[in-house]
């Protein structure tokens, strides 16, 4: 601990969630796209931001101590990261933190479904070695309740908050609340103990809404557990025993590996027997509901047959190819069956750089005849996918960054999909192209184009709940649509090779 008058809590993120389904690799650049700060510019990238590091910020600042930023590396999903990557970014974050001084407590974001080619779990490892390197100092985080939580991050760390909402809105939220437990934790008021459950249970990404059935009985009864820490005062001591935090973790169904499921964690005041019971009660509760976790699974055609009966704007959600999940984003199964029937005012984004460039180059009003879409590899065996070949009128050309003001999932509030054009096919389908993918969270992705969102009568965004906090501005229905990908929602569809068995709904 430092000896000053002011406390020190250093503050670590590494956040990315990996599809070990996917045949690319998760490399630095992916990293260097997105985000890859140390030391002052980690507080310069995040601290505004509506993020859990952004949370971190305002409650150590709330609480007067100082907040040491040390390393913070963020990429969007895709696949499997290299050896390399890891071992970069490790040797990054261990320099950071050698600069950092003395500390009293370490504030970390790991996402939690992080895969590495050499490591399957990946946040237990960095926070192994964390906590190697500080011994007793607390280490309290968040991570996103996609994480496939395993025994070595919760043997790792103090305390872990998963956020409660899905888009993950609350992100800022969850970092002050880890903040104002350390702080809680460095006065001597609580020493935080925690305990974790994994029921052997995958929950099916279409089902992962903690607002509705199935999830929501899960989210009440953990909200029931912290009801009594939540009425306490803001300072002083608590009782042993108090229940500080609980999280409901639905696990992230991508990545192969043997922590893939659900998880429950209870956080208490120095009681780890009453942690464990209240664990096993919420582990007990999403097992006993087990069944109770079936997607609906809607086809294409059954979508569009429902979306005909309602009043636009709706979003379809592509569910096959969610860019939140990993995905290429660069199916077209969605937009040929909305050719073959002709719908008017529809649009959809794709990632697309030879598109793009060849968009870009030709300019605002000129037609040309090229394929779109469809060229990742992963469509190879999906004819229905893979690109169409057309004739295009390019609407409007741009740089592709915009900013976006409010909280929406993932907290990011600076985007660049880089050179981007919007295309029109004479069938009343509407393509944004980008160069680089990017993950439909927010509707200033269509404004900066000069696009009204709420001008489309069908919206195709690639998502399965994240889009929900930014187009249900607009959007009076969401349709959740089975579509084929690495991210497809039937999970028979996929080969599953490292997973634990036996495991809920694989082995009945």
């Amino acid at each position: 601990m430092t000896t000053g008058h002011r406390q020190r809590v250093g503050i670590v993120a590494l956040l990315q969630e990996s599809n070990t389904f996917l045949a690319g690799k998760t490399t630095l650049d992916h990293f260097h796209a997105d985000l890859l700060a140390a030391g002052p510019t980690v507080r310069e990238a995040l601290a505004a931001a509506h993020h859990e590091v952004g949370g971190f910020f305002s409650g150590l600042a709330a609480a007067e101590i100082e907040a040491v930023p040390i390393f913070a590396a963020r990429a969007l999903p895709y696949g499997t990261m290299t050896a390399d990557c890891l071992d970069s970014l490790l040797r990054m974050m261990t320099t950071a933190l050698d600069a950092a001084g003395p500390l009293d407590g370490l504030l970390v974001a790991p996402h939690g479904a992080t895969v590495s080619e050499a490591i399957a779990d990946v946040d237990g490892h960095w926070l192994g070695l964390l906590r190697q390197r500080l011994g007793a100092l607390p280490i309290i985080g968040t991570i996103d309740p996609h994480a496939n939580l395993s025994p070595a991050m919760v043997a790792a760390t103090d305390a872990l908050i998963a956020y409660r909402t899905n888009p993950h809105v609350d992100q800022r939220d969850r970092g002050i609340e880890a903040a104002r437990l350390m702080a809680r934790t460095l006065a001597g008021e609580i020493r935080p103990t925690q305990a974790a459950a994994f029921p052997p249970l995958a929950i099916n990404i279409e089902c992962q809404d903690p607002a509705a059935f199935p999830c929501l009985p899960h989210y009440e009864a953990a909200a029931r557990l912290r009801a009594a820490y939540e009425q306490c005062p803001a300072t002083g001591p608590l009782p042993n025993g108090t229940v500080l935090s609980t999280s409901i973790v639905l696990g992230f169904p991508y990545a192969d590996v043997q922590e893939m499921g659900s998880s429950a964690i209870v956080v208490t005041n120095d009681d780890s027997a009453a942690a464990k019971r209240h664990t096993d009660a919420l582990g007990d509760g999403l097992w006993q509901a087990r069944d109770t976790f079936r997607p609906a699974l809607a086809s294409i055609e059954a979508a569009l047959d429902r979306a005909a009966t309602l009043a636009g704007p709706i979003c379809l959600l592509d569910m096959g190819d969610n860019v939140g999940g990993g995905s290429p984003a660069d199916g077209m199964a969605i937009a040929r069956a909305i050719l073959r029937r002709g719908i008017p005012a529809s649009f959809v984004c794709i990632c697309d750089p030879e598109a793009a460039a060849r968009a870009v180059a030709a300019g605002a009003g000129a037609r040309l005849r090229f394929a779109v879409g469809g060229h990742a590899p992963e469509w190879a065996g999906d004819p229905e996918s893979q690109c169409i070949e057309a004739e295009w009128r390019v609407r409007s050309v741009g740089d592709g960054r915009f900013t976006e003001s409010r909280p929406r999932h993932g907290g990011a509030t600076s985007f660049d999909q880089g050179p981007t054009a919007v295309l029109d096919h004479d069938r009343g389908l509407t393509v944004m192209v980008t160069t680089r993918r990017m993950a439909p969270f927010s509707l200033e992705q269509i404004r900066h184009a000069g696009l009204d969102p709420a001008s489309f009568r069908l919206l195709v965004a690639k998502g399965v709940h994240a889009p929900v906090a930014a187009y249900g501005e607009v959007c009076r229905d969401f349709i959740r649509v089975n579509t084929p990908g690495v991210t497809t929602a039937d999970l028979s569809r996929l080969d599953y090779r490292h997973r634990r068995q036996p495991l809920h709904p694989f082995e009945q």
